[in-house]
């Protein structure tokens, strides 16, 4: 198996930018876009465990805008072949300080491009010393 090919990196790498922005955007048309439409898509979020597209679809229309801004560091892509990656990131809000947020993507390759099929996020208390 071919690990980390770049050309599939930047592919994944710039979905997962175009992600970021609807994100903070709170873009929900792109946000839907990009998670697979079945319903074995999940999201585990902070406050939620969302089975299926039509639940992180309603989670999404109901969020509220406010507050969705954020940085990202320590973002690590991989991929596994040509049609599946991980995204993984770190991320901050002024909004919460001494906290840090973490967030894991699956993505796959389907006939109309890449999209999130598994997503987790949580946040913790940001540890005295990163590894």
């Amino acid at each position: 198996m071919d690990i980390d090919l770049p050309d599939v990196l930047a592919e994944v790498s710039a979905a997962f930018a175009r992600y970021e922005a609807a994100l903070v955007s709170n873009d929900t048309t792109v946000l839907g876009e990009l998670f697979r439409n079945d319903p074995r898509t999940l999201r585990y979020g902070m406050g939620e465990n969302l089975y299926g597209y039509d639940a992180i679809q309603a989670f999404r229309g109901a969020r509220s805008p406010v507050g969705l801004m954020r940085r990202t560091a320590r973002t690590v892509i991989s991929s596994y072949g040509r049609d599946t990656a991980v995204a993984s990131t770190l991320f901050y809000r002024d909004s919460a300080p001494g906290k840090v947020g973490r967030q894991m993507q699956t993505w796959v390759r389907f006939a109309e491009g890449w999209r999130i099929v598994a997503a987790s996020v949580s946040i913790i208390d940001e540890p005295k010393e990163q590894a």
